[in-house]
């Protein structure tokens, strides 16, 4: 019994989205890395995690989208931009971050990327993974997240507060060297 595998060069409309939206992703997540403002920096990277939480929807996991969006976007984003207020990071360009390697940074990044995409299309050529909804409900992770995870959360929730903390407390200007 053989079935028919789809092949990669008839992509459905689902493979076309998935591809959009990470090429959305890529393209952003360069801007972050590349971008001279720190706030632009920011707000690139909300886009970066937003076509990631599309890239998941496609992927008929719901739960992780909107975990995505809720924690990544919600929470993530606003703490880094309270961060850079609450320090006083310089808010337009950055020429003093420059150190000068920009060509050996892009070789290194190009040959890197070389590497990669060739090992994922040789490894994956033949691969082929149906997109319909599995055991990815919200029941089975939400009930995975509360039984087995708890204490990491709680304590990433507590490294957050102090890097929250620790910006508010550098922030301030009556506070003096003892």
């Amino acid at each position: 019994m053989n079935e028919a595998v789809p092949s990669y060069l008839s992509p459905s409309g689902q493979e076309i989205v998935f591809l959009l939206l990470g090429a959305v992703a890529v393209g952003s997540a360069l801007l972050v890395v590349t971008t001279r403002r720190l706030v632009h920096a920011a707000l690139w990277l909300v886009v970066c995690f937003g076509a990631l939480a599309g890239c998941y929807l496609v992927l008929t996991a719901e739960f992780v989208a909107w975990v995505q969006v809720l924690i990544y976007v919600g929470a993530v984003i606003a703490l880094l931009l309270f961060g850079i207020m609450l320090t006083r990071a310089p808010i337009g360009p950055s020429t003093d971050l420059d150190s000068g390697n920009r060509l050996v940074a892009a070789g290194v990044a190009v040959a890197t990327a070389a590497i990669l995409v060739t090992l994922v299309v040789d490894g994956f050529r033949t691969a082929y993974a149906d997109l319909s909804p599995g055991q990815g409900s919200a029941e089975a992770i939400g009930g995975s997240v509360f039984r087995n995870w708890v204490l990491p959360f709680e304590a990433l929730s507590v490294l957050l507060l102090a890097a929250l903390i620790g910006a508010i407390v550098l922030s301030r200007t009556d506070i003096r060297g003892r």
